[in-house]
């Protein structure tokens, strides 16, 4: 039903009953030394994909690479135990999983969620008149990077850890009675990346205002040292070479490479309908508008 034609965030199939079944899975590196944070960051971020297709999470399976004979059982223990706590807090059940032993340790989840088809969203389907809006701030990016370059201490970018294994439930929810139908969660690609996914062939435009797209704090000021991963760099180059990104002159630099930061466990942008009031803890950071043909569409980014 989804996810074959245009490159959604989950997989979703007919079930016998007629519900929809959402199936996705995720896992990644550590990005901070707690082992405990780390299993329920990579757990929040691969239960994101559920949400974001307007679903709920049901099962969730363990997928991690460890090395076990070097770091032990106990650092294991906590990672699987920071994934378990996440996956209890989205109600699903925690149905064990696989681990393997290897040199650098890796840890997400396979998940199962349902949706009704009347709730279920997708990367494609928004409508000019809408709002854009962000469930979560941005940055984590070039936060992480100032953290592995010893320019900042993790205790120090807590806030977008609390923010990272938040889980996306709330925005799903809010979404869904607000009857939005086109969203995405916000990873890997950045900002931009994911919502260029959401409008590319469909004639329209997004336009964003940089200065209303929320910022985890000191986010801002390594932004302006530019301490930015590959990735980021990576997503930028790839967006301008296709010309999918208009900038107006007054974007500064630093503005530039957080909307295309990538993103670890990132919130929910969705289009909003407009006669719908927005929650307050959700920012509204631009609007869709017609492109100039059917076929084109771009990313207009404002100061």
């Amino acid at each position: 039903m989804a996810g074959s034609a245009v490159p959604d965030d989950a997989v979703v199939v007919k079930a016998p009953n007629g519900d929809y079944m959402i199936q996705t899975v995720d896992f990644f590196t550590p990005l901070c030394d707690d082992p405990y944070l780390f299993g329920q960051i990579a757990a929040a971020n691969s239960l994101s994909d559920v949400y974001a297709m307007g679903g709920t999470p049901y099962t969730a399976m363990n997928i991690c690479c460890f090395p076990l004979s070097k770091a032990g059982t106990e650092i294991l223990s906590a990672i699987l135990q920071g994934g378990a706590d996440k996956v209890a807090e989205s109600g699903a059940v925690p149905c064990g999983g696989h681990t393997v032993e290897d040199a650098e340790p890796k840890f997400g989840l396979s998940v199962t969620g349902f949706v009704k088809p009347e709730h279920m969203t997708t990367k494609d389907g928004a409508r000019p008149g809408q709002r854009l809006v962000l469930s979560k701030p941005i940055g984590t990016g070039v936060l992480t990077t100032a953290v592995k370059r010893g320019k900042l201490t993790e205790r120090e970018i807590s806030q977008a850890f609390d923010g990272m294994k938040t889980l996306n439930a709330r925005a799903c929810e809010a979404m869904t009675k607000a009857g939005v139908r086109s969203a995405t969660d916000i990873t890997g690609y950045g900002l931009l990346g994911h919502a260029w996914e959401m409008i590319r062939g469909s004639g329209l435009n997004f336009v964003f205002e940089a200065h209303k797209v929320p910022l985890y704090e000191a986010a801002w000021e390594f932004a302006l040292d530019w301490v930015f991963p590959g990735g980021s760099v990576a997503n930028r180059d790839w967006l301008e070479g296709m010309d999918a990104v208009v900038w107006e002159e007054s974007v500064e630099e630093a503005h530039r490479g957080l909307l295309t930061d990538a993103q670890t466990s990132g919130g929910l942008l969705m289009a909003w309908p407009q006669e719908v009031e927005v929650p307050p803890e959700f920012a509204v950071i631009g609007y869709i508008e017609e492109a100039d043909s059917p076929t084109s569409g771009c990313l207009k980014v404002l100061g």
